[in-house]
């Protein structure tokens, strides 16, 4: 599919595999809308990268349609990438034995809220703008890729809320593909596994920590960039056959318990 030309929204696009998407989509010729709560920093990334900034909680479906509305005003929506998404850790059950030590209910209900429930949200009205985009010549009116986690597949202890999140949107894929070929949107999910990003910190301590986390990656035996992140994202948007699919870029790691 030919992006140039066309408008793209990604969520979580101010940092981290949402930025380096931003840019390579924008590379590619596409206008881009950054939606983020980061002002600042995606303010910055749009300016760099020819866009357009907003300011999302993809919690807040009149904020996601701000976005659309302005994907809309610089060109043919044919593009989401849906990367916004938080993390969170906690056992199930405390140590004490006391019902108030289990695991936060709403901390749960939170990150279903953001990365399942907030990516869906985007999806069905990114999806309905491409509906009245005008098709390709191939019948093409657009491409949805979405952020989850080999987390989806290899969840961890304490991972309960992330890994049911992330499981969700490998979930829906399939269907929603099967709903959305009606009107010409394919939909993939790409699942990272480590990816260097500035959450680990700086110094030795990071770099002895990450030597550490990488020793399960097959090869090659390093945490991924988020440049190579966006490189399957904006495959699986350009590769007119690529549609329905999740896919691991992993290194081929596969998490432990703990």
């Amino acid at each position: 599919m030919d992006i140039s030309g066309a408008s793209a929204i990604v969520t979580g696009g101010a940092s981290g595999i949402g930025a380096a998407s931003a840019r390579l989509l924008a590379k590619r010729g596409a206008k881009v809308v950054v939606a983020d709560l980061q002002a600042d920093k995606g303010e910055a990334l749009a300016k760099e990268i020819g866009g357009a900034f907003c300011k999302v909680d993809v919690t807040n479906t009149d904020d996601i349609i701000n976005a659309v509305e302005m994907a809309k005003s610089m060109g043919p929506v044919r593009v989401l990438v849906n990367s916004a998404g938080i993390g969170w850790a906690q056992r199930t059950v405390g140590k004490d034995g006391s019902y108030d030590s289990a695991a936060n209910l709403d901390a749960f209900k939170k990150v279903i809220a953001i990365n399942l429930i907030g990516s869906f949200d985007c999806i069905r009205i990114a999806a309905t703008a491409m509906s009245t985009t005008e098709p390709l010549a191939n019948g093409e009116r657009g491409a949805i890729v979405n952020i989850a986690s080999v987390a989806a597949f290899d969840g961890q202890i304490g991972q309960a809320s992330y890994s049911a999140s992330k499981g969700g949107v490998v979930g829906m894929t399939l269907p929603v593909a099967r709903d959305l070929a009606a009107i010409g949107v394919r939909v993939n999910t790409v699942a990272p596994g480590l990816i260097d990003t500035p959450i680990y910190g700086e110094g030795d301590n990071s770099e002895a920590f990450k030597a550490n986390l990488q020793k399960g990656v097959l090869f090659p035996q390093r945490l991924g960039t988020a440049e190579e992140l966006a490189s399957m994202v904006v495959e699986c948007i350009t590769n007119s056959y690529m549609n329905a699919e999740s896919i691991r870029v992993d290194g081929g790691i596969r998490m432990q318990p703990k």
